[in-house]
């Protein structure tokens, strides 16, 4: 049987009585129904884990007891960051769960030529609280102990201009560069478009930041496909998924 693992936002230490986030409370009272008792794993994001046991429940307020710290890193050394043209629909959330479990460091959502998400700074806002929950709950289930990185939503040319790495690229179907075996990096950033991809100038500008065009095999892929695909063959190639 899996062990639960909860994510809280309140520092952890050993040996201490928790009161869990009121969403976590209801998660583990009302959703899982775990009793008093019952055994948890709790992580703040900071590195590392607790084992926990729950100490008293009600439906609304769940305290904890935690144990020793655990130290358990399961973080990739190849550190990804994602620049992603935001998509319409779901798809965004399942680029920021899927990216989250395959270990990318960083993910920056991008406003392109042709991205169609047009949002207010309140909408934006509610986007960004939103992303950031779906990733918890990606590292929840994936056993990561820190939470990927969500910067506000970025302008891409602003992106261009303020992401550093050792390796840069940008995703285009027509490009001829399969990023082979090179010296092996410690950073990579990868940038992909919308679903109606990049514009000429704009891969041309990413070009001039550095940013060399990679193609992921003859077909087209699709925005939420794409950066899937992009991450595992780096992860792959230079990260913790080479063997």
């Amino acid at each position: 049987m899996r062990q639960t693992r909860i994510y809280t936002s309140q520092h952890l230490a050993a040996n201490t009585q928790v009161l869990l986030d009121p969403g976590a409370s209801a998660h583990v009272a009302r959703v899982l129904r775990l009793q008093e008792g019952d055994t948890l794993t709790l992580f703040d994001g900071s590195g590392g884990e607790y084992p926990a046991v729950i100490c008293a429940l009600t439906r609304k307020q769940v305290t904890v007891a935690t144990g020793e710290h655990l130290v358990a890193e399961r973080e990739s050394g190849l550190h990804i960051h994602l620049g992603i043209a935001m998509s319409r629909g779901d798809r965004m959330d399942w680029v920021m769960q899927k990216a989250t479990e395959l270990g990318v460091t960083t993910v920056t959502p991008l406003f392109t030529e042709r991205t169609e998400v047009k949002l207010s700074a309140e909408r934006a806002a509610k986007k960004l609280r939103h992303w950031q929950q779906v990733m918890i709950s990606a590292c929840e289930q994936c056993g990561r102990n820190r939470l990927p990185q969500l910067p506000d939503i970025q302008r891409l040319d602003a992106w261009l201009a303020d992401t550093t790495a050792q390796r840069k690229f940008v995703l285009h179907h027509r490009a001829s560069d399969q990023a082979g075996n090179t010296v092996k990096p410690s950073s990579v950033a990868l940038l992909v478009g919308p679903e109606g991809g990049l514009t000429e100038g704009e891969i041309e500008a990413a070009a001039h930041a550095g940013y060399s065009a990679l193609r992921l095999g003859p077909r087209v892929l699709r925005t939420e496909t794409a950066p899937l695909a992009g991450i595992a063959i780096l992860q792959a190639r230079w990260g913790d998924m080479s063997g």
